[in-house]
């Protein structure tokens, strides 16, 4: 069994709520008929009360908003397979995690702002297949071409600077990973590439990688996050507290834009670079101008495996319990 929805396993507080409700309205009125009476006069003023029946009526209810949560969750198992043809343009984005990402001279941080630019887009994929890259001094797929949005945005929220353990900037390593992602699909699909970073690598040299991607009908997009001007990389220690990041001789180390490497890779591949800015971080404007214009073909039909969607079982079953309930009569049966 799978649930689908299991980010809103935090609903079961409600349960615990409910719960924590009842038993103190049971202690308040247990308290307030004590004050009124001795337990002997109580017996036989409520001599027509069924406590049992009353404690059925609040287990209908709390099983009712449990079994309720539970298809909220969306419990899917079995599976049947299903033809899906995809029509649109395959898409990586390429996001650098190196600390430098970690500047503020684009609020709330570089890393953090192309997150959210990130998010954003998915509006403008229209089965389009979408896939994520996160590169440093290495890269590797963060999220394989999909066009389940959903499981792309997760990814997306995943991405932070701990995710690739070799530091520095490598945006070759990011490209080639990406042709080598590319040539597992389909040749008749329009492929683009999108690299976010503040452009100063120390490692590797793109050019090279530049050419085979043009070679192979690739269009390289660059967008440049920060300022020229630079600032310097505040990091988190495992305190809590944040200092600015230093070189090996001690020094701090101030992160600047590189707009130079960035214009010749969009320029060699026929792509375009766009500069972010506070107010237009560019990414939509590459979907709206650039992605939108390309001719989208159907690549090859291929079968997936779809599970089934069970929610409807627990659905009724609470849906009978709510209608039951009120039925129950806490009084006893003459």
């Amino acid at each position: 069994m799978k649930f689908a929805n299991l980010h809103l396993n935090y609903m079961f507080i409600l349960l615990i709520v409910f719960a924590g409700l009842y038993a103190f309205r049971y202690k308040k009125r247990a308290s307030l008929l004590a004050r009124f009476a001795q337990d002997s006069v109580l017996d036989k003023i409520n001599s027509g009360y069924d406590k049992k029946k009353q404690n059925l009526k609040t287990v209908f209810i709390m099983s009712a908003v449990f079994l309720s949560i539970i298809a909220l969750l969306r419990p899917q198992w079995g599976f049947h397979w299903r033809e899906v043809r995809h029509q649109g343009v395959d898409i990586f984005i390429a996001v650098d995690v190196s600390k430098s990402m970690l500047t503020k001279d684009v609020l709330p941080s570089r890393l953090a702002r192309t997150k959210l630019a990130i998010e954003d887009i998915v509006q403008y994929l229209k089965g389009d297949r979408v896939g994520l890259i996160a590169f440093a001094g290495s890269a590797f797929i963060q999220c394989p071409l999909t066009i389940d949005y959903n499981g792309f945005l997760l990814a997306v929220e995943d991405l932070n600077v701990n995710v690739i353990p070799q530091e520095g900037t490598n945006i070759e390593v990011a490209i080639n990973e990406a042709l080598q992602s590319f040539a597992a699909g389909s040749e008749g699909i329009k492929r683009v590439l999108i690299i976010i970073t503040d452009g100063e690598t120390h490692q590797g040299n793109p050019l090279p990688a530049v050419e085979k991607a043009k070679a192979k009908n690739i269009k390289i997009y660059t967008i440049g996050v920060g300022t020229k001007e630079g600032e310097l990389i505040d990091v988190a220690q495992e305190e809590g507290q944040s200092s600015f990041l230093k070189d090996k001789q001690g020094r701090v180390v101030k992160s600047r834009l590189n707009e130079e490497l960035l214009k010749d890779i969009a320029f060699k591949s026929e792509g375009t670079y766009i500069k972010s800015t506070p107010t237009q971080f560019g990414l939509d404007l590459i979907f709206k101008n650039k992605i939108a214009q390309l001719e989208k073909r159907q690549s090859t039909s291929k079968m997936e495996k779809h599970l089934i969607e069970r929610f409807q079982l627990p659905l009724v079953f609470a849906l009978l319990l709510i209608f039951i309930e009120p039925f129950i009569a806490n009084r006893k049966n003459r």
